[in-house]
């Protein structure tokens, strides 16, 4: 195959968990690989989380280097909270090994100008790793809404629309949108964003004031982040396919500048 025209390599973070008899696995749920693929037109590379071992700044620079784009995904867990300065709360789900890995891989894939989607998790993993902060529960918050799912009905009502946001003016979520002021999401989270970080733009907030949406100020590259789940939803939601495919053009973008393709062979509209 000719390189310059390969699919771009992504990178999704996997979580850690234990198994039957204690055994440590390393997972990536199967609807962001397919959104990797059918959605953004790569190929899914899953990083391990590594814990300390996989924080090594030259490991993460190298990872970098090697990729095309970058797919934070969704996770049962949480950030755990001493790295925005809280204290843990209790039944609390986390995951030190994933926190240890993505952190410092974000900060560099920020600085090396990697385009980056980030979904659920992964949008609070961004605003963490650059500085903001996290409500732990908003349920909690007086005026909020519930934005947890019922985790007892089919997935399809799971992560079926749910509620409108309010897309910023002249946002790239709202181009992304055509141009709409407002659309529907799914929600399946229990944190958001509190204080969004200082290199952040808030592209997208709900009904009751919770951060939905965020891109990277000065990015070189497509640069967004999400708490729906726009995995789920890109092949019949219209903006949830735009955002994967606008990260995906801007990661062919890459691919063929890593790769020395000339310039303009490939999509380049989403940097």
């Amino acid at each position: 195959m000719d390189t310059a025209s390969a699919p771009p390599l992504i990178g999704l973070p996997a979580c850690r968990r234990l198994i039957e008899n204690g055994f440590p696995v390393h997972w990536v749920g199967e609807k962001y690989l397919a959104a990797a693929t059918g959605g953004a037109g790569g190929i899914p590379l899953i990083i391990p989380a590594l814990g300390a071992r996989g924080a090594d700044p030259a490991w993460i620079a190298q990872t970098v280097a090697r990729l095309d784009g970058l797919l934070l995904t969704g996770s049962p867990s949480n950030v755990e909270p001493h790295h925005y300065g809280k204290d843990p709360f209790e039944g609390d789900m986390s995951d030190p090994d994933r926190d240890a890995t993505t952190l410092p891989l974000i900060r560099e894939a920020v600085k090396s100008g990697l385009p980056l989607l980030a979904i659920c998790r992964g949008i609070q993993e961004l605003n963490v790793a650059l500085g903001g902060t996290l409500h732990q529960k908003v349920h909690e918050l007086e005026g909020r809404i519930d934005h947890r799912s019922d985790k007892t009905v089919p997935h399809e009502q799971r992560y079926a629309l749910r509620h409108s946001v309010s897309l910023r003016e002249g946002g790239i979520v709202s181009a992304l949108a055509g141009g709409a002021t407002a659309v529907m999401v799914n929600s399946l989270h229990g944190q958001a964003i509190e204080r969004p970080a200082d290199r952040l733009t808030v592209e997208a907030v709900a009904e009751d004031g919770t951060i939905e949406a965020v891109s990277i100020e000065g990015a070189s590259a497509f640069a967004v982040g999400v708490q729906w789940h726009a995995e789920w939803l890109y092949d019949d939601d219209p903006l949830s396919a735009a955002l994967l495919r606008a990260f995906g053009d801007s990661a062919r973008a890459r691919a063929a500048r890593r790769n020395g393709a000339e310039p303009g062979s490939v999509a380049t509209a989403a940097e």
